[in-house]
């Protein structure tokens, strides 16, 4: 039942118009609504919904991420937009932040409310 039905995101945010701008401006999703708790996106097939907090503490993990066709392209495109890739000490990342593991390929960046967010390429 739920398998073949669409899924939503969510992503907590303490600063909805510095969001917006980030998700829309910078990753280019699409703004579908906003009211006095959320702020709706669309991404895709998906929506990702920002559920607006007074305040928050990230996840010191990944909340979200996006299954890219090519990763370098991708990687590229968002760093020239003002996306900053993360840069881990403890593990090989070639020269824009990519990180070669046994199933593929993933980089990661954050948003503006310290959420990270990665993009890989399976």
């Amino acid at each position: 039942m739920l398998a073949s039905s669409r899924m939503n995101g969510f992503v907590p945010v303490t600063n909805p118009d510095a969001a917006r701008r980030f998700y829309v401006d910078l990753l280019g999703f699409t703004f579908l609504g906003e009211n006095e708790y959320i702020v709706s996106l669309q991404a895709g097939a998906s929506t990702i919904i920002m559920q607006k907090l007074p305040e928050l503490t990230p996840a010191k993990y990944t909340i979200l991420g996006w299954e890219v066709e090519d990763i370098r392209k991708t990687v590229a495109t968002l760093s020239e937009r003002g996306v900053v890739f993360e840069r881990f000490g403890w593990m090989e990342q070639d020269e824009l932040g990519i990180w070669k593991s046994p199933e593929g390929r993933v980089a990661w960046f954050k948003d503006p409310d310290g959420n990270t967010l990665s993009v890989s390429q399976h």
